[in-house]
């Protein structure tokens, strides 16, 4: 983790540098180039990929991994076609960091009402939504390029958090 920040650290760093300037005797430390982001990157989405690797082994959940890199494991299937583009979706949920911290829940926001496709909603909760059908149940491990990024929500979730969310869809199928 500690290697991770640090290179973030010194990404962000290198990219707020100024310009050479000699009047001024600033010299800026060197850009990274577009190889040294894509290896930077390749990096970090390993380094994830390990971390919920190992997070589904500690916890025994036998999860699949999307193309996109969305981790899921299906509870229950549900019935009914998908979940699709303008669906109206009442879900219980929770969602939490790997080691455990609660971030938020339906417990004490409510149930979630969301038009998929419509709704501003993390691109792997999007995703891992279309898997499901009425009265399906979900584990769903979104690596921080599919939950909130480098940034986090600016609220509870930090920057390049993974996020887990179990899913609970509490409606009857319905087109907006």
């Amino acid at each position: 983790m500690k290697v991770t920040r640090i290179a973030l650290f010194l990404l962000i760093l290198s990219s707020f540098s100024c310009n050479n300037n000699k009047e001024s005797g600033v010299i800026n430390a060197k850009k990274p180039g577009e190889k040294e982001l894509a290896d930077l990157n390749s990096y970090l989405v390993q380094k994830d990929r390990e971390r919920i690797q190992n997070y589904a082994v500690r916890k025994k959940l036998k999860m699949k991994e999307s193309r996109s890199g969305l981790w899921y494991m299906i509870k229950k299937e549900g019935q009914g076609d998908f979940f699709k583009d303008n669906d109206r979706i009442v879900m219980d949920y929770e969602c939490s960091l790997l080691d455990g911290t609660k971030c938020y829940s339906s417990k004490k926001q409510g149930p979630k009402e969301i038009i998929l496709g419509r709704n501003e909603i993390e691109s792997g909760l999007n995703e891992g939504l279309r898997m499901l059908k009425p009265g399906g149940e979900a584990i769903f491990i979104l690596p921080p390029f599919l939950a909130f990024g480098i940034l986090g929500d600016n609220k509870v979730i930090p920057p390049r958090a993974t996020l887990v969310y179990e899913i609970k869809i509490l409606n009857e199928k319905q087109s907006k």
